[in-house]
């Protein structure tokens, strides 16, 4: 034997003793402390399929929850009785420090509109058990459907009280429509908890910022009682950003790697299918399930691909005078090119007697001065005036039938609807928007909304005094809307009431106060 292959062969053999080395190690690996301190979760389920996920952490704020195996065995069960005895279907994943020791359980060819609850295991400990609902087939007859809209949830700010309610709904699932966590800390103090650090920039800073928030045991639990739909909107990475350009002027080189870290993150986090696995700064996150024929739920992306804004703004503030006229050429995007003919496929296909689209800003034209000249916020469909023609003149080509725009971002509640030129009012009416208040973030100025209220008589309610949720059932008739408020958000056992509620009849745009 030469003096290469002497190396080559003793090489091969150290790496194959380490390999099995490490494989024991992982196998045997024993949990003294509770692994689950983030949870379970279900997510996206369709008729067939539902993505089931965890992330093992037994020191969740520590760098990789406290763990350092090179992959540790994790056994899940899928069953069709709340004790998980009559198991339908068994396995094991492996978690690997690469995704923090998450992992996403893809099931495929499971029962239409049926209820499962789920279990994991890891190191001789088990987790909680879940609870999910499959989508109904597609075509099925459908006579009801319930369920619940959150967005903007600053963990500094207030408790989760909001999702504890949510457990009493009697919901089919959730759809989160962005801020799942804030990257940095801001608001009016005193706070009722705190962020470790000021801003979050690394892979580690938003590891550990998914596993701050999902300490809230409220948040927890209502990922193991209901299935999850989530899109993202800004704070998920940065304030304001749009594609690579951050609202600070950082480097876009620089600000590329910030995403790539944020969005590995946030897939590691949710209960996301392997079609959105993040490539670097790119994830696959639009999607649309159908719920037999009664509704066709579209998650969109606003803002992973939006144009930048052209227009300088007043520092401090995210609004532009009339004079610019950025969003206004056809070259703008909110959505991009390939996700705007995706969805015009989407809608070109629906057979649904609703057409839900959640998204993250809102839709509604709104402009923010009482006279003549126009003032509106930047970030939202109003600075991106062009690519929202675009959006409504394909619900009018394909003929949707029933469009409503379920909405987040502005930490009030919203009710309106939204016409066939949004600035014209002698225009018909084509969709009605509802978006919901924050789970806790703080909100703005109630004068401002009373303001914005006066000035747009297409508002049927508006308000940003209270915290919340959405709560919406639909039947083939119509669609009502709860506005659901939490009484305060600095204690996790808060009474709610019903704010105001709405219907939108089938074959009539725009939302009626019930």
């Amino acid at each position: 034997m030469n003096r290469r292959q002497l190396i080559r062969t003793a090489l091969a053999t150290g790496l194959v003793a380490a390999t099995r080395t490490g494989a024991a190690a992982s196998a045997a690996v024993k949990f003294r402390d509770d692994p689950f301190t983030l949870g379970i979760a279900s997510g996206e389920p369709t008729s067939d399929r539902i993505v089931l996920w965890t992330r093992l952490a037994p020191e969740p704020l520590a760098p990789l929850g406290g763990l350092s195996a090179p992959f540790i065995p994790v056994d899940w069960v899928l069953a069709t009785d709340e004790r998980c005895a009559n198991v339908v279907r068994s396995g094991t994943a492996y978690a690997t420090p690469d995704w923090a020791y998450s992992v996403h359980i893809e099931l495929v060819r499971l029962d239409p509109g049926r209820t499962y609850w789920y279990r994991f295991t890891a190191g001789g400990v088990q987790s909680p058990i879940g609870r999910t609902r499959m989508a109904p087939a597609a075509g099925a007859a459908v006579d009801r459907l319930r369920f619940a809209v959150a967005s903007c949830q600053q963990y500094e700010h207030g408790y989760y009280g909001a999702y504890r309610h949510m457990l009493d709904d009697d919901l089919d699932f959730i759809v989160h429509v962005g801020d799942y966590i804030y990257e940095e800390s801001w608001g009016v103090a005193p706070f009722v908890r705190r962020h470790p650090q000021r801003e979050v920039y690394t892979l580690d800073d938003y590891r550990a910022q998914y596993a701050l928030y999902k300490q809230d045991p409220d948040l927890r639990a209502a990922h193991a009682a209901h299935p999850w739909f989530v899109t993202w909107d800004d704070h998920e990475v940065e304030n304001d950003y749009a594609t690579d350009h951050s609202v600070n002027g950082d480097d876009p080189v620089w600000f590329h790697e910030r995403r790539a870290a944020a969005y590995r993150a946030y897939y590691e986090h949710q209960p996301l299918p392997r079609r959105a696995v993040p490539f670097g700064a790119s994830l696959r996150l639009h999607t649309g399930v159908r719920f037999g024929d009664l509704a066709n739920l579209i998650l969109l992306d606003t803002r992973q691909y939006r144009s930048v804004r052209l227009c300088p703004r007043p520092p401090g503030s995210s609004k532009i005078l009339s004079d610019c006229r950025a969003g206004e050429s056809p070259a703008d995007s909110m959505l991009g090119a390939r996700q705007e003919n995706w969805l015009d496929y989407q809608l070109a296909t629906s057979r649904a007697r609703w057409n839900l689209l959640a998204q993250s800003v809102v839709m509604s034209y709104i402009d923010e001065e009482s006279g003549p000249q126009r003032r509106y916020w930047t970030d939202s469909w109003n600075g991106y005036s062009a690519a929202r023609q675009r959006l409504l003149d394909t619900l009018t080509r394909n003929e949707a039938t029933n469009p409503v725009i379920l909405s987040g971002d502005i930490h009030s509640f919203l009710v309106g609807g939204i016409r066939a030129r949004p600035d014209d009012r002698t225009t018909n009416l084509l969709a009605s928007e509802f978006v919901t208040s924050s789970i806790s973030s703080q909100g703005l100025p109630e004068s401002h909304i009373a303001a914005l209220r006066q000035a747009n008589p297409d508002l049927a309610f508006g308000t940003s005094a209270h915290r919340g949720y959405l709560r919406l059932a639909l039947t083939p008739k119509r669609l009502e809307a709860d506005l659901v408020a939490m009484e305060r958000t600095d204690t996790r056992d808060t009474p709610r009431r019903t704010l105001a509620s709405f219907v939108v009849e089938d074959g009539v745009a725009g939302p009626l106060r019930a």
